[in-house]
């Protein structure tokens, strides 16, 4: 059977390639581009991949050659997750010959099933053989929900186990150090005061914006859930305040970055699609003194299994630069691109690094990664499941 070369682009769902292979019938595929996606697919032939970091998702692969799914020496980060693998002789194996993480891959009527060696492991898990739970070695960097344990989520963001909450409507913050805490605010809070603490409260808010700053200053947000009922506009809008451990859910956008933010150890999550969104985790367009550190953004809704636009969006379409800002230790996964960089950024400053990326996005991790004003540490800005380099 003749192969249908991948390298010319990476694979999205319903790609079909180019000749004339059927949709439902690409034939064998041999994957030569670093970081393509194959997703979705009917494969009726062999998979070989001559390339790094592949991933090979929601995807079925019939075959009666040699061996189903190949890894050819010399290429790390497959990934295989959420595929089947049928072989149609009695000769075939199914997934060679090491140098993958297989997740959830059921392998059926094969004559090996996970073939890895000492110099080529393998990481196999939720996985079965002919109907046999197959597990080698565990998902290092993953909690039980299979995102990394090190990053926020429901045990260390949002109000506190055992908090008592008081009911409040909306609320206008407009006394400079002004507190409130304890509070299950039913409604949305604008802030035109310096120095406002928000703390342990909840915030259920249907409007544009749960918080929305007015000429505030070094406002604090912390221990607070936003749940933004699916009609928020953006969770924050849009300057001078600090987000520590919040739980930020069910909005259109998260948190919109003016100047002087800071989002740190928060979990954004569940965002909701709407006509005409391009929802994001985080977004700037135009700010100076950002910093966004140790959250885990979650673009991609499992639920759906939609990637959304982006975990950070930046450009420069409402103020002429974006300066001074830094992405660091974050856990991103999801987006068209989980890194949506726009052609009309002016950037200056701007730092990637100690990042890790899950798989789940649609095109690619970084849109136009060599933009001016771009820093990106290719050592330390990873993937979760191989621990290897994004870009290299």
């Amino acid at each position: 059977m003749a192969g249908l070369v991948v390298g010319a682009v990476a694979v999205a769902a319903g790609y079909t390639g180019t000749g004339t292979a059927a949709a439902d019938d690409t034939g064998s595929l041999v994957v030569t581009r670093d970081g393509t996606v194959i997703e979705g697919r009917e494969v009726a032939g062999y998979i070989h991949v001559r390339a790094n970091n592949v991933t090979i998702r929601d995807t079925t692969v019939r075959y009666g050659g040699s061996h189903a799914v190949r890894v050819f020496d010399g290429y790390t980060g497959t990934t295989i997750e959420r595929a089947k693998i049928y072989c149609t002789a009695t000769k075939t194996n199914g997934v060679v010959f090491g140098a993958y993480v297989a997740r959830q891959v059921d392998i059926t009527g094969c004559r090996n099933g996970f073939m890895y060696s000492s110099t080529l492991p393998a990481t196999i898990v939720e996985s079965t053989w002919n109907g046999a739970d197959v597990t080698v070695g565990t998902d290092p960097v993953t909690g039980p929900d299979g995102t990394p344990d090190e990053f926020p989520g429901p045990d260390s963001t949002g109000v506190p186990a055992g908090t008592s909450l008081r009911r409040s409507g909306s609320l206008t913050l407009d006394r400079d150090g002004q507190v409130v805490t304890g509070l299950d605010i039913v409604g949305c809070v604008t802030v035109t005061a310096r120095n406002v603490v928000i703390r342990k409260s909840r915030i259920t808010c249907a409007g544009p914006y749960s918080i929305r700053t007015i000429d505030a200053v070094d406002l604090l947000v912390e221990d607070v859930e936003i749940d933004g009922k699916g009609r928020n506009s953006a969770a924050v809008c849009c300057g001078d305040y600090t987000l520590r451990r919040v739980d930020i859910h069910d909005v259109i956008d998260g948190p919109r970055l003016g100047d002087d933010t800071v989002v740190e150890d928060s979990w954004i999550h569940q965002l909701t699609r709407v006509d005409g969104s391009h929802n994001d985790t985080l977004q700037t367009t135009g700010a100076t003194n950002i910093l966004v550190r140790g959250n885990r953004l979650e673009a991609y809704n499992p639920d759906t299994r939609d990637p959304l636009n982006a975990c950070l969006m930046i450009g420069s379409t409402t103020a002429p630069l974006v300066a001074d800002l830094t992405f660091e230790r974050n856990y991103c996964n999801g987006g068209n691109y989980s890194l949506g960089v726009r052609e009309d950024l002016n950037g200056e400053r701007i730092v990637f690094r100690d990042n890790v990326f899950g798989r789940d996005y649609r095109y690619g991790i970084i849109a136009r990664p060599k933009q001016d004003g771009l820093s990106w540490d290719h050592e330390s800005n990873i993937w979760f499941d191989s621990e290897l380099p994004v870009l290299r």
